[in-house]
Parts: C-alpha cells; sequence; structure tokens
C-alpha cells in the first residue's frame, strides 16, 4: 500500500513540474518568424523578400586607396624637390657616380696615394724615424723636497717581502689593542708607515702598528708602488 501511494505521488508531481521553453520559438506564439508575420499583417504590409548576394566585386566609383597613396607620395617628392621621381625600370640610364667629390682627402684613394709614395719610399721613413729615437735611461729618484722624513715609495722598491710575511720578531702585552688603537691616529696608510720608519722601524716598532713584523705598518701595502715601476 505504501509502494502504491509513493508512486501515484511522483506521478502527480511529475505533471505539476513546468516544462523548459523552448529558446527557439517565441513567448505565446509557435515562432518569432510567427510574430513577425502576425506584426506585418497587422500593420497591412507585407514582409520584404531577402535580397540575394552578389559575389562580384563591390564597385562605388572611390579611387583605389594603394593607388592614391602612390599619388600624394608621387606629388610630395614633387614639390619638396622639384624633381619627378624615376621610376625603376630597366631602360633607365645608371645614376652618375661621383668620383671624386670636392672636399674628399686623396689619401683614401689608392691610386693617389701609390702615385705619391712607394713601398721602398715608405720604409726609409720609418728607417728615419726610427735613427731619431733616444732612449732615456732610469735613474735614481729624486729627494722629495721640503721633507726630511723617510721615503716610502723608496722602501717599497727596495723591499721585496709581500705584505703578512713576517720578518722581524715582535712581542709585547695586548699587541692587537694596542695595533688598532694607535693605527686609528692616522688620517691614511702612508702617514702612518712614515711615522713608523720615522721611529726606529722596520726593525723597532715602539707604537705597535707592525704587530706581525712584515715591516709594513697598519694597512700599508707596498705593492701599489712595485706595480708601477714594473709597467714602466
Amino acid at each position: 500500500m505504501r509502494l502504491l501511494l509513493s508512486g501515484l505521488a511522483l506521478v502527480v508531481l511529475g505533471a505539476c513540474q513546468p516544462g523548459i521553453p523552448d529558446s527557439g520559438a517565441g513567448a505565446g506564439f509557435e515562432s518569432y518568424e510567427d510574430r513577425a508575420r502576425r506584426d506585418v499583417a497587422l500593420e497591412g504590409s507585407s514582409i520584404p523578400p531577402v535580397s540575394a548576394v552578389s559575389q562580384g566585386p563591390i564597385t562605388d566609383g572611390a579611387p583605389d586607396p594603394i593607388d592614391a597613396a602612390r599619388a600624394a607620395l608621387s606629388d610630395d617628392a614633387e614639390q619638396n624637390s622639384g624633381v619627378v621621381p624615376i621610376n625603376a625600370s630597366p631602360t633607365n640610364a645608371a645614376p652618375q657616380v661621383v668620383s671624386n667629390a670636392a672636399g674628399i682627402s686623396d689619401e683614401n684613394d689608392f691610386n693617389a696615394v701609390s702615385g705619391e709614395r712607394s713601398i721602398e719610399s715608405d720604409a726609409a721613413l720609418i728607417a728615419r724615424n726610427r735613427a731619431q729615437y733616444e732612449v732615456v735611461q732610469p735613474t735614481a729618484l729624486p729627494t722629495r723636497s721640503g721633507s726630511s722624513g723617510p721615503n716610502i715609495v723608496e722602501y717599497a722598491l727596495r723591499t721585496s717581502n709581500p705584505k703578512g710575511t713576517p720578518i722581524f720578531s715582535r712581542s709585547g702585552f695586548n699587541a692587537q689593542s694596542k695595533f688598532q688603537r694607535n693605527c686609528a691616529r692616522f688620517d691614511s696608510a702612508d702617514l702612518a708607515q712614515e711615522d713608523f720608519l720615522a721611529n726606529g722601524g722596520p726593525q723597532k716598532d715602539r707604537k705597535g702598528l707592525d704587530p706581525d713584523g712584515d715591516g709594513y705598518a697598519c694597512a700599508w701595502d707596498p705593492a701599489p708602488f712595485r706595480t708601477v715601476r714594473a709597467v714602466n
């Protein structure tokens, strides 16, 4: 009995469910074409027939845009330069080549240069120039004027050990702290090296500027001075 009642309820619900409307049909009539015919009939006119589509080219009498652009460019060129552009054609003569325009040096012309000089004359000119060379021999470094202090450039060239290579023995209490404190008093490493050499360096290090014993105070490095000498 329960199954019978359930089946009956499903049938009733299915009959009450509204149907999905057809998108191709109009509202209240069979189709949109029927509605259009009805509107025309009410207005008293007939539906105009569909005109056939022609497959031929569209000719409205307007000029070709490409031909119009070419004509405009030709007119502009004629107005700006006063010369009508020459159309490319095998019958047109080749343009005239300027062989030696005014203002161009003959040094760019091999024929002109070869007529003025020869390989033998160039070789003789090079030999004369080489005979006039003057070789300047190196001399000793000049003494700095205005200062009687040590010359750090001369010291850099006189020594050969790189920075960080210990040569002299150093000892002292709290050497690292003394090194940092005293090196901070100088404005540059060159000034620190000059003071170091003026006060007994590199053998003695009274201010603790050279704790590793390489002969160079604070951050001073002789390598740049040696590089200049090697290049020259």
